[in-house]
């Protein structure tokens, strides 16, 4: 299924970088056209950007809903789960067994409600017209506000995404009666960034330096120190 999650990340990412470039040019396009710019503030006053807001909100939820997908699968979700990690072995699978089967059940629902209700809101009425069939007394169904898109287009991110997530749910919860394991997010590292590795000397001592402008450690005296600290460096300091 690795061509699955690439569409996923590839339809997250698309959507993010969208979102925040329509939301950066439409801010712009506001920020400019208030400047009496000869020629150029006439021209921005021309276009059009109402639809920015709206479109924005569009992808935002339909990236929410398949992140949330990407989620389950890379395991980023925040859970509590300092009760089932006390428990032995035994009843913590059982927990988790049942707690992968609940969201399961649970997107699953959501999903089928969710593609009813889209059905029911104007996708039955355009699957009938693109086939050529008569529509009869089936409702159109309604439009955005300033897109005027059918809402039953983006109504649908809730059938596609609760879908995706119940099959990531059952993708996990049979990998886990297979080999045990869970997945796993380490959200200290950054995917690309290679970890410097400390180069430090073991017994390096920052403060031992052979100068008069740094602080000499007490336990590392150095040539030319107090007299009252004796050879051993166990002396005191007067």
């Amino acid at each position: 299924m690795k061509w699955l999650d690439h569409l996923e990340e590839w339809i997250i990412t698309f959507l993010m970088g969208a979102a925040t470039t329509i939301i950066f040019v439409a801010v712009m396009h506001r920020y400019l056209a208030g400047m009496a710019i000869p020629g150029l503030q006439d021209w921005l006053l021309g276009l059009n950007f109402s639809w920015a807001q709206e479109l924005t909100i569009i992808m935002f939820v339909w990236m929410a809903k398949f992140g949330a997908a990407y989620g389950v699968r890379t395991g980023i979700h925040v859970g509590v789960d300092v009760m089932i990690n006390r428990l032995n072995e035994k009843n913590r699978r059982l927990f988790i067994i049942f707690g992968l089967c609940a969201g399961a059940l649970f997107t699953g629902i959501v999903g089928t409600l969710g593609a009813n209700f889209v059905w029911e809101n104007g996708a039955h009425y355009a699957f009938l017209s693109a086939l050529g069939s008569d529509v009869g007394d089936i409702p159109e169904g309604p439009t955005t506000p300033d897109l005027e898109w059918p809402t039953w287009m983006v109504y649908s991110a809730i059938p596609l995404g609760s879908s995706l997530m119940c099959f990531r749910f059952l993708q996990v919860l049979w990998n886990f009666l297979g080999t045990g394991e869970l997945p796993h997010h380490d959200h200290g590292h950054v995917e690309g960034l290679e970890e410097e590795k400390d180069k430090t000397p073991v017994d390096f001592n920052p403060f031992a330096m052979n100068d008069d402008l740094h602080m000499r450690d007490l336990k590392h005296p150095q040539p030319g120190d107090n007299p009252a600290v004796d050879e051993s460096g166990k002396g005191e300091r007067k």
